[in-house]
């Protein structure tokens, strides 16, 4: 499926924009499922301010979706109807530390973030070392592993609204709950600031080393997935009740729920959005009839199908 070419009109309303816009542009290698259809437009900006131009130059009733490194992301297979942005790393991917705190741009890799924060000999950030996504992600869903969350460590994060409005948003702000933030979705974070405590170097590397051993013993790391697929509901680990519901191992197409931890999703190498996707339902539906509860989906899905 491709999409009417509207980036001769972007730039033409746009003359000072810097950053890169290409049309009908895939999306499939940029989500770990390696699936889905093309962007209308994907847009690079060059920077904070050429984000800020470029939605205040935006016509309102353009869609606008933000990507990062896709590990908690389907895309549909009829790709996206508007404008997809994606946070370079040259750009947004810097992180450093100082006393004990650490910056970070929204592009930066969770892990990469833990990492600046161990070398600074800071701690409380060990958790990201465990988690496969950006700063950006990470705050819009309060990503947390291992008995840690991005509420418990953040000071504040900026953003650029649809207007092409920055903001600042404190720790309160953000208003955290389980794996979400009650922040305007339409708001780009693009930076954040967290608070650590000052360790000992082998206690905090100790931890990271724990984090990883937990994801390499206990999640199909090395396969086409998604991460986690579902939230644990209140009480309950989503996991167990997949595999209550005799889901383990389950395929639509070519999509697999995994037999080493069956909440998470796997391409098994021809499967479409649509397989990921309705596996995941049926996992939904067997889940209720067998328990009574309700699962919500934790990866994100966006465009056509």
């Amino acid at each position: 499926m491709t999409f009417p070419d509207i980036t001769p009109s972007l730039k033409a309303a746009m003359p000072d924009l810097r950053g890169r816009l290409l049309a009908n542009q895939s999306l499939a290698e940029l989500t770990w499922f390696r699936v889905g259809g093309p962007a209308q437009v994907l847009f690079t900006p060059a920077d904070e301010d050429d984000l800020a131009y470029f939605l205040a130059h935006l016509a309102s009733d353009i869609p606008v979706y933000v990507v990062g490194v896709g590990s908690n992301l389907i895309v549909r297979d009829g790709g996206i109807a508007g404008v997809v942005i994606r946070l370079a790393p040259r750009a947004f991917g810097e992180a450093t530390a100082s006393g004990d705190i650490v910056t970070a741009g929204a592009a930066a890799l969770d892990k990469r973030v833990a990492e600046v924060a161990a070398s600074a000999n800071i701690g409380g950030l060990e958790f990201y070392f465990g988690i496969p996504g950006t700063i950006g992600g990470a705050l819009r869903m309060n990503a947390g592993a291992n008995g840690g969350e991005t509420k418990d460590v953040l000071i504040e994060a900026q953003g650029v609204g649809r207007d092409g409005t920055k903001h600042v948003f404190s720790n309160a702000d953000m208003k955290f709950v389980y794996r979400n933030s009650g922040v305007d979705p339409s708001i780009i974070f693009t930076s954040a600031r967290f608070r650590g405590e000052v360790k000992e170097a082998d206690a905090i590397r100790a931890r990271m080393a724990e984090v990883q051993s937990h994801r390499e013993t206990a999640q199909p790391i090395r396969e086409k997935t998604g991460g986690s697929t579902f939230k644990n509901p209140p009480g309950h680990s989503a996991w167990k009740l997949v595999d209550a519901a005799g889901c383990r191992g389950l395929r639509v197409g070519g999509a697999q729920v995994s037999e080493m931890h069956c909440n998470f999703l796997i391409n098994t190498g021809d499967a479409t959005a649509h397989d990921i996707e309705t596996l995941g339902e049926t996992v939904r539906e067997r889940v209720k009839a067998n328990s009574g509860i309700e699962l919500h989906w934790e990866i994100k899905r966006i465009g056509v199908s």
